[in-house]
């Protein structure tokens, strides 16, 4: 087995009004090209292994439920704070 066969990731659409979605969700090689269509498209990926299981359960086009609110607003925080650092220091 490769490191892909364990590899997970999942992709979330948030627009502000209402839960983010699940926009796509995927293992292995199918989660590797989710990672590089994001990575080519400029989207921040996180890595946290135990919330893209959780996030993976969800189908497709799906608010993530109301228990996995705060997991998910302390990624959209980092990747907000993380932007505007890379801001003032452009």
């Amino acid at each position: 087995m490769n490191r892909n066969d364990f590899e997970r990731a999942v992709a979330l659409h948030y627009d502000r009004e209402g839960a983010p979605t699940v926009l796509a969700s995927g293992e292995g090689e199918i989660a590797r090209l989710i990672k590089e269509r994001a990575d080519a498209a400029g989207v921040p990926l996180v890595e946290d292994p135990k919330l893209s299981y959780l996030l993976s359960k969800i189908p497709l086009g799906d608010e993530i439920p109301p228990e996995l609110y705060r997991a998910v607003a302390e990624v959209l925080v980092f990747i907000l704070r993380m932007e505007l650092t890379l801001e003032t220091q452009a």
